[in-house]
This record gives C-alpha cells, structure tokens and sequence, in this order.
C-alpha cells in the first residue's frame, strides 16, 4: 500500500529588525517598535528582533536572514559618522545601534539579502555608503519644518503631512505606479549629501530626498524617509511597499534553500 507524501510547507522569510537601546530605569534594554513588527508580518514574513551586535556577529546574522527591515527610532545617527559635531546635545543618540546597522547595510547589500529601511534606516542607509544629514532640516533655508506637532495626537502625528513626487523610471515607480502620493512626515533630519551611488526615487514639495534605492545592489532594496509602517494594513500605499518588500524576500529564501 503506497503512502502519500507531501511537500513540507515552505516557511516565511527571517527578516532581522536592529533593536534600539535605551536605558529603562536602571536597566538597559533593546527596544522595537512593535508596528515594525506588525508590518514585517503583513509582508507575509518573520520578524527577528536582533539586539545590539558587534561587529564580527553580522556575518552570522545574515545567514539566517532573507531580509533587513531597518525602522525609525527617536535617536539620531552620530554625526561623527558624516564628520560633523553634534550640533544639538538635546536630541538622542544611539551609537551601538550604529555599530550593528551601518556595517549590516553594507554588507546585506553585498550578498543580496533584501532591504527596506525606514525614517532612521532611510538615514542610516545614506551614512553607510558615505553621505551625509541635516542635522536640522527646519533650520535649513528654502526647506519646510518635517517635524510632528509634539504634544499632538498619534492620528495626527502619523496624519498626512504633504505630498512626494516619485522620480520616473525607478524602484518605486515600478512598485506604485503613481507620480504623487501623501505621506505622513515625523522627522527632524534629512539627506544633505547624497551617497555615491544612490538613486533618488521620491522627493518632498521643497526638494527634500523622501526616498532613495541603491540600483547596482543585486537585490530590492528602498529607503524612505516617512512612516509606512504606520496602520500599514490601511493604507494602499504601504500594503504595497511591504509586499514588495516580502516578495523580495521568498525569492531569496527560494533561492537560497
């Protein structure tokens, strides 16, 4: 009597998503947003929360990866980064996250391992191939104020903010479609100098780089500067992006099994 057999069911991708560190008490912690993790899950994916890391560890990290989500945090990259001096004492900053994402930008890129980095990814992402920020976009002439009303609520926070043009002929025009959309804006830093090799793919009313892509990189990979996580489920713009991003995903982990 012969016995059915059938195919094992194919499991999600593993997409890391860098912790953040922050001291709790006495105590320090890591730390995630948690719609980070919800919208990891609504790309049909894995959420793997990674703590901080040194250096050595990101080679291991990835081989268990089929992608790199990098999220937004309320810290700033160090400016030490792009050879600036912090320019306000005030706001914070997270040098171990650091150490871990701007060598794992690099080297996921380098063996194709998918990437969606958002607000400080978006910005980290352009420090590790050698750009550099506004420390203030605000303060910068010509430019509009990014910032969230801080004593707002979240709906309006996360609330449309203004409109990004998408450049034709790129990444995101691809994934759209469309040549205009809304985007909520919670941000105080921006791109100054763009990094070598780095395509922009949206910009903000006033010229502001919203997103970018690394074209010669052998895999997706999109960096944006607003909060598509943000109700993700609800919004067109970012069901979209996230499923782009999850398919990006199974096909490295087909073609990597």
């Amino acid at each position: 009597m012969s016995t059915l057999t059938f195919p094992a069911p194919a499991r999600r991708p593993v997409v890391l998503l860098p912790a953040c560190n922050r001291t709790l008490g006495a105590h320090p912690y890591h730390v995630i947003g948690r719609k980070y993790v919800d919208a990891v899950r609504l790309a049909g994916c894995l959420p793997l929360v990674v703590p901080s890391a040194a250096a050595q560890d990101v080679d291991e990290l990835l081989e268990t990866a089929h992608g790199v989500l990098l999220t937004g945090s309320p810290s700033n990259v160090h400016p030490d980064h792009f050879g600036e001096s912090v320019l306000d004492e005030n706001l914070p900053l997270d040098p171990d996250r650091d150490s871990l994402t701007l060598p794992l930008i690099r080297k996921a890129l380098a063996r194709g391992v998918p990437l969606f980095a958002i607000c400080r990814g978006f910005q980290e992402m352009n420090v590790a191939f050698g750009g550099s920020l506004h420390q203030a976009v605000h303060d910068r002439p010509g430019h509009l104020d990014h910032r969230e009303a801080p004593d707002g609520p979240l709906e309006e926070q996360y609330g449309p903010a203004h409109e990004v043009s998408i450049v034709p002929g790129g990444l995101l025009e691809t994934i759209l479609g469309d040549s205009r959309f809304l985007v909520n804006s919670l941000h105080g830093q921006g791109v100054n100098r763009l990094a070598e090799g780095l395509r922009v793919e949206a910009v903000a009313p006033d010229g502001l780089i919203e997103a970018f892509s690394r074209p010669s990189a052998p895999a997706f990979n999109l960096c944006v500067q607003w909060h598509p996580e943000w109700q993700a489920s609800e919004n067109p713009v970012s069901v979209k992006l996230f499923k782009a991003f999850g398919a990006a995903c199974q096909a490295y982990r087909d073609r990597n099994t």
